[in-house]
């Protein structure tokens, strides 16, 4: 008897996944206009032998974009060439340029990175609390670095300090 119940539950909730199945097919057809991609998503809801078979298959809307690989230590890799144009040299203060941060947001849709506040700006001011927080942050990293890098005041760190005047 409790074999049944558990049975006709389990039809029940397959149910309902074929019906979130398909509303997802649907969202990701308006979504996406290629023919291609149209027939993958309508694969997704389709019941095969009882069970959902592309349920595995299916891409997360959580998932990253393919350009962002990740490398060994788990972490993104940064696809942002180490060049001129895209990275500061220490001693004009290091950290990104205008260019690099440009192209960080292009490979990485929906990003807020912003290049460094040097100017003077108001107390209080958005601008100020996001240098008061890159110096609290920066200072963390200082303390954390060999004495060498700390004592030294051409190493990156101090230098991007000084650019954000910490």
């Amino acid at each position: 008897m409790a074999g049944i119940g558990i049975a006709k539950r389990g039809l029940g909730l397959l149910k309902k996944f074929e019906k979130k199945a398909d509303k997802i097919s649907e969202k990701m057809i308006k979504e996406m206009n290629s023919k291609k991609l149209i027939e993958k998503a309508k694969g997704y809801s389709k019941l095969v032998g009882g069970t959902l078979a592309a349920s595995a298959a299916m891409p997360s809307s959580i998932e990253k974009d393919q350009r962002v690989r990740k490398s060994k230590g788990g972490r993104a890799e940064n696809p942002i060439a180490r060049n001129k144009e895209n990275y500061r040299s220490t001693k004009s203060g290091a950290g990104m340029t205008q260019a690099g941060v440009a192209a960080y947001r292009r490979a990485n849709p929906g990003s807020k990175l912003k290049t460094a506040v040097t100017g003077k700006v108001k107390a209080g001011s958005k601008a100020a609390n996001r240098r008061k927080s890159y110096c609290a942050r920066s200072l963390g990293q200082l303390k954390r670095s060999s004495a060498q890098t700390r004592n030294d005041p051409n190493s990156r760190i101090r230098q991007a300090r000084r650019r954000w005047k910490c």
